[in-house]
């Protein structure tokens, strides 16, 4: 009777241990989304609207997504979200948020903003990912070794067009420079595409910021392209101030590319394949609206928190930036080729599409343009083109 005793206290024992005495504790990953709202500058149209939401319903959505694979995995992953207004400092609000910092940050943040705060002593063991700016310098001279970069930087859009241009043999080129910031970057990154794929700008011409064109577009436009001769045009003008009205107004009927007519984007509503359509109808059904390139960088961005968390089993912002920069990392991104993050600069490799507003012209990288480890080398700063040093 004793050992028949025994047994039933030695099983009621065991029917009332935990569950993590059988399994691993569930992981909790909280994700810092971090964004600076910046002042746009005026434009002329009054359709060309930013979304106040931009970037937070993406994160958002990595956020389900992880989830939804997660709760099989014992994984449960949670967005904190940190806006800081107009003029205020991000240097402050970021300090004090550290104090909860789950050691993952979503930036969504002005160039100067995310190299200071990416220097601070309290970020030394955090990771960031510039989900935002676009920067060529950010992959360059003005790397981090704590940041890295889901958002296509410009020199990634611009080689993409001029790929596609050098395919069309359009060999001579007008490129027009608006004055916002950010568009003489651009257009340096569209004059350094050119060079690397044979091309030739062979006028080059900044925007006047003080024309007023809405209703005198088809007296200006033509005055300010005449030229006896140019294959297609460029035009960067990020804020899209000036840009829509180039078309059909031209000089000489040419196609044109950039901030209008074909442009090269991270991410647009025509993107159909390679599953591309379940990503927008969720996405859709989430934020009431299509997906911009912004908010598929931090969707992205999310996303690969999430493989590289399921894959390590860990939480800690080292072993996950050593994953991400790994030859093991892989992320499905719906863009019909796997990416992975540039282990010399951080930066996440990914085709580009070329869009119009009602269908995909084609994806880059195009066909035909080679390189000898990963053709999506081809777009952007390659290894022996960045300055970013010990990465």
């Amino acid at each position: 009777m004793n050992l028949v005793r025994a047994i039933r206290v030695a099983f009621s024992a065991l029917v009332l241990l935990p569950l993590s005495a059988y399994a691993d504790d569930p992981l909790s990953i909280s994700i810092l989304y971090l964004e600076e709202k910046i002042a746009r500058p005026p434009v002329l149209s009054r359709l060309v609207v930013f979304p106040e939401d931009e970037g937070l319903q993406g994160a958002q959505l990595g956020v389900d997504d992880n989830n939804t694979t997660g709760k099989f995995l014992k994984q449960e992953y949670q967005l904190q979200s940190l806006i800081v207004a107009e003029g205020e400092s991000v240097d402050e609000s970021f300090i004090s948020a550290l104090a909860d910092s789950p050691g993952l940050v979503i930036a969504n943040v002005s160039k100067s903003a995310l190299l200071r705060i990416t220097a601070l002593p309290e970020a030394e063991n955090i990771l960031f990912f510039n989900a935002t700016d676009q920067s060529d310098t950010l992959r360059s001279v003005d790397c981090r070794a704590n940041v890295l970069h889901t958002m296509a930087s410009r020199s990634m859009l611009s080689d993409a067009l001029m790929q596609f241009y050098s395919l069309r043999k359009w060999r001579e080129l007008f490129l027009i420079e608006g004055a916002h910031e950010g568009d003489s970057e651009y257009a340096d990154a569209f004059r350094r595409s050119a060079k690397k794929f044979g091309l030739s700008i062979e006028h080059d011409k900044k925007w006047l910021a003080n024309a007023d064109i809405r209703r005198t577009a088809a007296q200006e436009i033509p005055v300010f392209t005449q030229a006896r001769k140019y294959d297609a045009l460029l035009v960067a003008d990020e804020q899209r101030d000036f840009a829509p009205y180039l078309l059909y107004n031209t000089w000489l009927p040419r196609p044109m590319g950039g901030s209008a007519g074909l442009k090269p984007e991270v991410w647009s509503s025509v993107v159909e394949q390679w599953g591309a359509v379940q990503l927008q109808t969720r996405f859709n059904k989430l934020a009431d609206r299509g997906m911009t390139g912004v908010d598929y960088a931090n969707w992205a961005a999310v996303r690969s928190i999430g493989e590289a968390v399921t894959r390590t089993k860990s939480t800690d912002a080292n072993v996950i930036r050593e994953y991400l920069l790994s030859e093991d990392f892989e992320l499905a991104g719906f863009k019909g080729a796997a990416l992975s993050y540039r282990n010399w600069n951080g930066q996440l490799r990914q085709p580009i599409p070329l869009v119009h507003p009602e269908a995909v012209v084609a994806n880059a990288p195009i066909a035909g343009f080679l390189h000898q480890s990963n053709e999506l080398d081809t777009l952007g700063l390659d290894r022996t083109e960045s300055k970013c040093g010990e990465f």
